[in-house]
């Protein structure tokens, strides 16, 4: 399955910090592909088919947003369910912080009851109690009056760290949307806290950065937080903020520590949006950026936001990378995508790009996934999609949020133009289904046949397994989000 192109330097290994690695998911036999078909399946909710699963595999859907729902609080439920985050609730339930990734427009308004952090920004955070068999017990707005919430993490403590994707604010001109930013009373790219039992305090983290965060992921044992960034037309970054104060022992990320963002070693600017050579390897280091939180002067544009930090760290030599979006923690090793990387290396990043509307981006690939080890300070490729884009789309197509089984599989959501699954990888670098998104909208016809609208292109995302592993919780990131509670027999199928 793994495609090589253009080799870009590296140390190839076999053994040492990414031994396990290169092992087989602990579920499966070594050497094996679990082989079964995916098949209709209906929805616990209603009796609809809404996926295709493994056969034995059930689930059902709640917070369906075609048609109004209201939280138990009040709260009228946003759609564009994104990242999300499992924690232990009471009496076995889940308690799931989600996040809803509105966009910016003339007319938002902070969703929910409580102070917002800008009252005239949309998106933001709900917490939902629910059983294992994804019944819902209860449900409330835990953080209102931010923008672009994408995906996050949840933190060892009982935490979510809670990502905005944006940069937009009262200091700079308008976005891809064209809306003005002129209305919003505070500025936006940063990280927020949301406890998993309760509500956020609404303060921004703004020393971990202020750029598009997509995902971040914590290394317990050295008490550091590491956070991707998803700059559509510009290259990306991967950085780590060491705060001032362990969070394991203080309960909570201070906003106190340091941004840097990673580099590799002897390859000032490394293209690792290009396409790699199989298992490439690098050794790397972290440069500082001094100014995590800059102030954009009058007549910043969008795009020059965009990139305030990361050309800090370019200055330095930092890497570049294609569109990072999910990532996870596991066993000393962060695991992280790149969407749009393993293409031809793009030697005119430097160059100004006015075109919001660019659909290809930075980055020409249709994916990869990466490992950063981080005792050894080693980052590897672990997988590739193809580079023909009828194939990609056939095994591994824009990969987007990403998460672990409690056997140790990787289990990664596509974020494709036309299907989408849910993928399982290895971290020996195998790969395959999980589930298919079969979604017909209810409400909305199709103009040319008048048939029910199908939404098959509409966006996994927010993936996270219970306490335990039994059910996988997994959202339909769109206008009319829902969201899904699966379970079977994972083992069986090699999750």
């Amino acid at each position: 399955m793994l495609k090589t192109g253009a080799a870009a330097a590296g140390v190839a290994l076999t053994g040492g910090p990414f031994q396990g690695l290169l092992a087989e998911s602990a579920s499966a036999k070594p050497g094996h592909i679990p082989r079964y078909d995916l098949v209709p399946a209906r929805d616990r909710r209603d009796g609809e088919v809404r996926l295709h699963l493994p056969r034995g595999f059930s689930y059902r859907s709640f917070h369906d947003t075609e048609f109004p729902v209201t939280l138990d609080d009040g709260t009228l439920l946003p759609g564009r369910h994104d990242g999300m985050g499992a924690f232990p609730g009471t009496n076995g339930t889940i308690r799931l912080v989600r996040n809803h990734e509105v966009t910016n427009s003339a007319t938002a308004t902070a969703f929910g009851p409580g102070a917002p952090y800008d009252v005239n920004a949309g998106a933001g955070c709900t917490t939902i109690e629910v059983t294992k068999y994804g019944e819902v017990v209860d449900s409330y707005t835990s953080l209102n009056g931010t923008m672009f919430n994408c995906s996050g993490g949840v933190m060892p403590w009982g935490s979510w760290i809670t990502c905005e994707e944006t940069v937009n604010g009262p200091d700079v001109g308008p976005d891809f949307q064209g809306a003005p930013n002129t209305r919003l009373e505070e500025k936006h790219g940063y990280v927020f806290e949301v406890p998993a039992n309760g509500q956020s305090n609404r303060q921004p983290i703004t020393r971990a950065g202020r750029f598009p965060h997509e995902a971040v992921s914590f290394d317990p044992v050295d008490g550091i937080l590491y956070l991707t960034e998803d700059n559509f037309e510009f290259p990306s970054g991967f950085y780590r903020y060491i705060p001032r104060h362990h969070p394991m022992e203080t309960g909570f990320l201070d906003n106190e520590g340091r941004l840097q963002m990673l580099a590799v070693k002897g390859r000032p600017l490394a293209h690792l949006e290009a396409r790699q050579r199989r298992r490439a390897t690098y050794k790397v280091e972290w440069v500082d950026i001094d100014d995590p939180d800059p102030t954009m002067p009058a007549g910043t544009t969008n795009d020059q936001a965009l990139v305030k930090v990361g050309d800090q760290g370019r200055a330095q030599g930092a890497a570049l990378f294609s569109r990072l979006e999910g990532q996870v923690y596991e066993d000393n090793v962060v695991y992280f995508t790149s969407t749009q990387g393993g293409g031809p290396a793009e030697q005119d990043w430097g160059a100004t790009d006015d075109d919001d509307d660019n659909a290809s981006g930075f980055g020409k690939g249709n994916g990869q996934v990466w490992a950063y080890h981080c005792r050894s300070k080693t980052l590897q490729v672990i997988y590739q999609a193809p580079v023909d884009d009828t194939e990609a789309n056939l095994t591994f197509d824009f990969p987007d949020n990403i998460t672990t089984s409690k056997h140790g599989t990787l289990v990664v959501c596509e974020d494709s133009t036309v299907d989408n699954y849910i993928r399982g990888l290895s971290r020996g670098g195998r790969l395959w289904d999980i589930a298919l998104n079969r979604l017909v909208s209810q409400v909305s016809t199709d103009p040319a046949t008048g048939e029910f609208r199908q939404r098959y292109a509409d966006e996994f995302a927010g993936s996270t397994f219970s306490p335990g592993g039994h059910t996988l919780f997994v959202n339909i990131q769109a206008s009319a989000g829902m969201t899904f509670a699966i379970w079977g027999p994972w083992r069986r199928i090699g999750v």
